[in-house]
């Protein structure tokens, strides 16, 4: 009998080794085939995986990020202990010990599974099977995938350490609210870094793996906490947390910032604007897509953002102004239906999902809740109500008409109700007291129909300081001061006088202001004067100052427009100039970011700059991979420099013009500040500019410049038509210029323009371009600077006409008394006074 068991026995753990071994070689099998044809887990090893891009000012502020994915990698020694021992306690508290796999892990998943009947399936994958399948594997649920994991895992184990291993998985997972890794997870839940997070925070974060769209902070709060609590648990049991600690944060409620427990990470950040928008247009086009939103880059911009919140505010207030003037309303073109204005709950949530500008300071939005007799009562987005209510008063709409259904306008507003109509969504700002700030009553507001673009870059580095592409980026991303192309009219003739003052012309020049006709392929072309007057033989300095059309086109024409193009191109303002007359006049489009900077090559002496909005970009491992300023520094290298002295950075920039020319060139600008079309310039620095307006005033332009800084602005509308009779660069453009510049100077300074060798002063009359004593002194009078080696016959002063054989008879051979007859080039009968008659002050333009 015992003979029997044994044999019984015996042949009972034969086949059962019998069957191991055959169990073993059947996987073994299973293995080796799945293990053929895997990717490569050593690329992990070299993993660089997608973190947003960040743009600093210059002080070191952020101001704007970017991605596709929301990751901040952080190194896994950066990573708190309790931020580790939480993942590792909800996903893999073996993860320490096991080689890759779990089996008691595996084991147990599989006893769930039969004891529920296959309802209930845990996962039973470690950290080191979830890094190979987020990274070289699909998430299909098919056991042919699993093998492939459990392969993987293990080789991984042989190549990487642990740490390595979670510095992976931590930096990977996806958490919800488009946050990838736990630091951006940190910051999107708690606006906290990882060294800031308490216990049952780094639990909660730890929580989400299982399923993040699942367990959402707001609609899944109660699901969530206890997932959290079961974590802080299984944390107080692997011995990371003792038992008190696990007891008092089990029972905090669960605040997070999509509960409104904090403040977004987005809200400590200024709004974004058109300069970071342009920052990412151009490094996304320079850089690639791919990089700029995924390479963890980090951007110095050259912003200044107490200057860039001036610019913004400088050309609002001209763009509003303008506005306003007309008197029409436009509104938001918003509604709120009227049943969700009964509750003050329902219409502030209508209120938040609508897309108005929210970018301006101090504007709210607000929504008609009532319309009184005179008064209209509103809600407004993020001030709390008033027992008394909100009010918008009859005399605040009496600025403006209604635009009708059939496009016509109303009358006059007296009432709010002429305006506004319950449940319309508007726009207001507080009215306060001037001198206390007290609070007066709410006003209505609008964006203006009308738009434009200002930008302010110094002279010498070619670092913008501020851009504005329009008066709001929220309700119009569009950045006017880069990709609109617009005539710049007047604001172009700088180039032409350049070009003249390079070939043989001085500023003392006789220039025939008389009419012209030039036979084109469209008909007669017949420019005229902004004035509609002409005055005669000029010298070339009164012709920018007064921005003379009709000189201008004569110096094109004799100088050849050819000429002309080439100058336009070498300073950057057009690719290619059609060599057309009236693009002497700023006929052909270009961008205010174009023109800016070619004025500040006048500034700096001829020099050339490439305006930048980007410092330096570091990629994410702290090297630079672009600077901007490539200019040598000769003494930074010393260990001490002497006292009272500055570094010596040497200028290797490529010359564009002559320094004689800029100087002389920027000479004239300033006599068009003090004596010309910019003449509303007010500023304690000597200032350079030029305005400009087109056809019908369709554009208008002024761009000025310092010792140092160099700042443009032109306004007109998108759809360009015109913008009335009194629409002038100098009456619309000028004061943007003046009210960014009043604050830049205080920043940045300015100074006397400096004066390069190579030429000697003389002493002319500026009505005639007569020489003078050099003791001469008198509103006339004027020190020209002139080239050396240029000694004019003043007697017989080179005089350009340019259109067939004039009889030309110069300003001060006209005689005494009222002036001498001449014949014109079109054969008509004109009195040249003694002293020219520059008639109405004029910007020029396009006529």
């Amino acid at each position: 009998m015992a003979r029997a068991i044994l044999s019984f026995l015996g042949a009972i753990f034969a086949w059962g080794v019998t069957a191991i071994f055959f169990a073993a070689l059947t996987l073994g099998g299973i293995f080796w085939i799945y293990s053929d044809d895997l990717p490569s887990h050593e690329q992990l090893a070299r993993y660089s995986p997608k973190t947003i891009s960040r743009i600093y000012s210059g002080e070191g502020m952020l101001i704007d990020e970017y991605a596709e994915e929301r990751r901040i990698f952080v190194p896994i020694k950066e990573i708190p202990d309790l931020v580790k021992q939480a993942f590792v306690s909800a996903e893999d508290k073996n993860f320490y010990n096991h080689p890759g796999y779990d089996l008691r892990g595996i084991a147990a998943a599989g006893l769930e599974f039969i004891k529920s009947g296959g309802d209930s399936a845990r996962g039973a994958s470690t950290i080191p099977q979830q890094v190979v399948k987020n990274f070289l594997l699909s998430s299909d649920v098919r056991l042919e995938r699993k093998i492939k994991e459990l392969i993987l895992a293990v080789r991984l184990e042989h190549t990487l350490s642990k740490d390595q291993i979670l510095e992976l998985y931590l930096n990977e997972i996806y958490l919800g609210q488009n946050s990838y890794g736990v630091a951006a997870a940190a910051q999107v839940f708690f606006n906290k870094t990882l060294t800031e997070l308490a216990p049952h925070e780094a639990a909660m974060l730890a929580s989400l793996p299982k399923a993040p769209s699942d367990f959402h902070p707001v609609r899944a709060k109660e699901a969530l906490t206890n997932r959290r609590n079961y974590v802080l648990r299984e944390m107080w049991q692997n011995g990371y947390i003792d038992e008190a600690t696990y007891e008092a944060e089990a029972k905090l409620p669960l605040r997070t910032v999509q509960n409104g427990d904090y403040p977004p990470f987005r809200e400590q950040m200024p709004r974004r604007d058109y300069f970071t928008d342009e920052i990412r247009r151009q490094l996304s086009r320079d850089f690639g897509h791919d990089e700029f939103y995924g390479g963890g880059l980090t951007i110095r911009a050259t912003v200044d953002p107490q200057m860039q919140s001036q610019a913004a505010n400088a050309l609002r207030a001209a763009l509003e102004k303008y506005d306003r003037d007309l008197g029409i309303w436009n509104g938001t073109g918003e509604t709120i239906p009227a049943e969700q204005l009964t509750d003050e709950a329902s219409w502030r949530g209508a209120l938040w999902e609508l897309e108005v500008p929210r970018d301006i300071p101090g504007w709210h939005p607000a929504v008609v809740l009532e319309l009184g007799e005179q008064d209209a009562r509103i809600g407004i987005e993020g001030i709390e109500e008033h027992p008394d209510g909100h009010w918008i008063p009859a005399n605040d709409v009496q600025w403006a008409r209604k635009r009708l259904p059939d496009g016509t306008l109303a009358p006059p507003a007296q009432v709010a109700g002429d305006l506004v109509e319950v449940g319309d969504v508007v726009l207001v700002r507080a009215m306060t007291n001037d001198e206390d700030r007290s609070f007066i009553r709410w006003t209505l507001r609008q964006v203006p129909r009308i738009q434009g673009g200002f930008m302010a870059m110094d002279v010498n580095t070619g670092r913008v300081i501020a851009m504005q592409g329009g008066f709001s980026y929220e309700s119009s991303v569009f950045n006017r001061a880069t990709q609109a192309q617009r005539q710049p009219g007047s604001s172009f003739k700088p180039f032409v006088y350049a070009a003249a003052l390079d070939n043989n012309y001085t500023p003392a020049t006789i220039v025939v202001d008389e009419p012209i006709r030039v036979n084109t392929p469209a008909g007669l072309w017949e420019p005229k004067n902004s004035s509609g007057k002409h005055y005669g033989p000029t010298p070339l300095r009164t012709g920018i100052e007064q921005s003379r059309n009709l000189m201008t086109i004569r110096i094109a024409r004799d100088i050849g427009m050819e000429i002309v193009a080439d100058y336009a191109e070498k300073f950057g303002v057009y690719d290619e100039l059609k060599p057309f007359l009236a693009n002497s006049l700023g006929a052909q489009e270009t961008t205010l970011f174009k023109m800016v900077a070619a004025y500040a090559m006048f500034a700096n002496g001829g020099e050339r700059v490439e305006p930048t909005l980007v410092d330096r970009v570091q990629d994410r491992r702290g090297r630079t991979i672009y600077r901007h300023d490539r200019r040598i520094c000769e003494t930074c290298e010393m260990q001490a420099l002497p006292a009272g002295s500055a570094p010596v950075i040497k200028s290797n920039r490529e010359r564009v013009m002559d320094a004689v020319t800029a100087y002389q060139l920027t000479s004239m600008l300033e006599g068009v500040v003090k004596r010309g079309s910019g003449n509303g310039v007010n500023l304690p620095v000597p200032i350079a500019g030029k305005t400009g307006t087109t056809n019908d005033a369709k554009d208008v332009w002024f761009i000025g410049f310092s010792s140092n800084i160099v700042a443009g602005c032109y306004l007109g509308y998108d759809q360009p038509r015109g913008l009335g009779p009194h629409a002038y660069g100098g009456t619309l453009c000028v004061p943007v210029f003046n009210a960014f510049m009043r604050e830049a100077i205080k920043e940045y300074g300015g100074s006397e323009f400096k004066v390069p060798p190579g030429g000697y002063w003389v002493k002319i009359d500026r009505f005639t371009g007569q020489r003078l004593p050099d003791d001469a002194n008198g509103p006339n009078v004027i020190a020209e600077y002139f080239r050396d080696g240029t000694d004019p016959d003043w007697l017989s002063p080179y005089v350009v006409a340019g259109f067939g054989d004039e009889n030309v008879v110069l300003p001060w051979e006209a005689g005494s008394g009222g002036g001498q007859s001449v014949t014109t080039s079109t054969g008509e009968q004109k009195v040249i006074p003694n002293k020219a008659d520059f008639g109405t002050l004029s910007s020029g333009g396009l006529y």
